[in-house]
Order: structure tokens, then C-alpha cells, then sequence
């Protein structure tokens, strides 16, 4: 049994679009991939310690990552040596400091702080993670439309690693579904 674990975005929620996408697609088409869909805290700290744990339980074989989902995806892929596909991904080095302060979670509703710790834990990651070291393990695929990252800093990033770019688009990575294919060959999902 192969196993997939999907991050989802900042103040989003395992119900995303995306989400629920690759989930029924993984239903539907393979026989022996278990996608996982956490419900990732709203707290950086907690979410990244709940994701080291799921890894930990679980021994996922990759990972999907979404926004900040994906910058947690290239932290713990480096980390574990898993395969990565990355979707508008943050990369680093990522700065919330605009977050700062009270949030409110657009899937759910949920208010949640951002403090001064959070953000201190993000620079701890993206030092770590700065410099890409396993390239081969990553496929990202962007949209030059996204208006809340810019896709040609995460081309630059990922250089020498498998880039999907879509002209147009947006940070929610508009028909997403037609691109599914392209990550089960790159996963290998069965």
C-alpha cells in the first residue's frame, strides 16, 4: 500500500478543493494508494509537529503539498528523502510577519494568532531548507497567475527539478483536475 500525504494551504482545511479532488480521484483510479488529508493546525508550530508525527505513524512514501503546505512538503521531503509534488508551492525563504496577529481560517471560520514563535519557527525551516539538495524528488507545477506567490521564484527554486508551468491561472491553481495525471506518474500511484 502506497501512501500519500496531502498538506493543504495557510488557514485552509482538509475540505479545500484540492483536496477533495485528489481524494475522489484516488478512490476512483487506483487500487493501491491511501491518500491522507490531516486537518493541519492553524498554528505553525503545531501544524509542523503533527506533521512530523502522521510521517512518523503513517511512513507516507510522498507527499502533496499546497502553498504553505508545500513549503512544509520540501521540509519534510528533504528531511525523510520522499518524493514531493508541490502546487503554487511557498518556498523559502517564507515571510508571514503580514499574518502576524489574529487570523481567520477561510474554510472553516476558525479564528486563530499568529505570534512572534511562529514566525521565529518558520526561519528555523527556511534555513534548513534554503538551498534544495534533492532535486530529483520534487515535481512543482505552477500557474503564472497566482496573485499571492510568485511562480517564477519557485521555477528558480526548484531548478533542476521537474517544473509543470501553466500560463494563466491562480493561487488556487485553477482546473486542477486535469492535471492529476501528471502527478500519479510522478507519485506512481497505482
Amino acid at each position: 500500500m502506497t501512501k500519500i500525504l496531502y498538506l493543504h494551504g495557510f488557514a485552509s482545511s482538509a475540505d479545500s478543493t484540492k483536496a477533495k479532488v485528489i481524494k475522489s480521484f484516488v478512490k476512483k483510479n487506483t487500487s493501491s494508494t491511501k491518500i491522507l488529508i490531516p486537518n493541519l493546525d492553524n498554528n505553525i508550530k503545531r501544524a509542523y509537529q503533527q506533521i512530523e508525527e502522521i510521517i512518523k505513524t503513517e511512513s507516507p512514501s510522498s507527499i502533496i503539498g499546497s502553498s504553505l503546505g508545500g513549503f512544509f512538503g520540501i521540509y519534510f521531503a528533504e528531511k525523510y528523502d520522499l518524493l514531493c509534488v508541490n502546487i503554487n508551492p511557498a518556498i523559502p525563504p517564507i515571510d508571514m510577519s503580514e499574518y502576524l496577529g489574529e487570523n481567520q481560517n477561510y474554510s472553516t471560520g476558525e479564528k486563530f494568532v499568529i505570534d512572534q514563535d511562529q514566525l521565529d519557527w518558520l526561519g528555523l525551516m527556511n534555513k534548513k531548507i534554503k538551498n534544495l539538495k534533492k532535486h530529483k524528488n520534487f515535481m512543482t507545477m505552477v500557474q503564472s497567475g497566482d496573485e499571492v506567490l510568485d511562480y517564477k521564484l519557485a521555477i528558480e527554486y526548484f531548478s533542476g527539478s521537474q517544473i509543470d508551468i501553466t500560463f494563466g491561472g491562480d493561487h488556487s491553481f485553477e482546473y486542477f483536475e486535469s492535471h492529476i495525471q501528471k502527478i500519479r506518474n510522478f507519485l506512481n500511484m497505482h
